[in-house]
């Protein structure tokens, strides 16, 4: 396992390349969850600086608060309430670009701006979420779709 990043500089997408061959390394053949979604969400802050990056797992009918890297954040979410839980009731990725304007948004920081939620989907159901926060608008785009997705869905078969 590796225990170190190297962040490369340069366009959002060779960046998330490179963070994705490493993340693999990083998990290796470790199979704990809590280990592998906690070293995911440290990767993806040290790699971005976001605001907030983590994960929230389905656990009795409801999203609970998962390994992540920021400030305090809300601890259970219901299904189809705010971003976290639009994206588990839709199955889908939710890229927003200000999540004041998102209805139904949950303030869990005042701080947050802007907002990626992809949904962990395992033999065709969502086990859980990755939530990232940034403290600024419009931060997040195809490209932070694209290569987020390609970590879920490989994430899945590790987790």
């Amino acid at each position: 396992m590796a225990e170190h990043l190297e962040i490369s500089s340069g366009e959002k997408e060779e960046v998330y390349a490179t963070l994705l061959k490493q993340v693999v390394a990083l998990v290796g053949d470790e199979t704990d969850q809590t280990a592998n979604l906690a070293n995911v969400s440290a990767a993806l802050q040290q790699t971005f600086n976001h605001l907030w990056v983590g994960f929230y797992m389905v656990k009795d009918g409801e999203l609970v608060l998962g390994p992540f890297q920021g400030p305090i954040a809300c601890t259970r979410i219901q299904k189809g309430r705010g971003v976290c839980g639009k994206s588990w009731e839709d199955k889908r990725t939710f890229v927003v670009d200000d999540v004041d304007a998102f209805p139904g948004h949950i303030a869990c920081s005042s701080a947050s701006k802007s907002e990626i939620v992809v949904p962990l989907v395992k033999e065709g159901s969502v086990i859980g979420v990755l939530d990232v926060d940034s403290s600024e608008l419009a931060t997040f785009d195809n490209a932070d779709s694209k290569y987020l997705n390609l970590l879920c869905e490989w994430l899945v078969t590790v987790i």
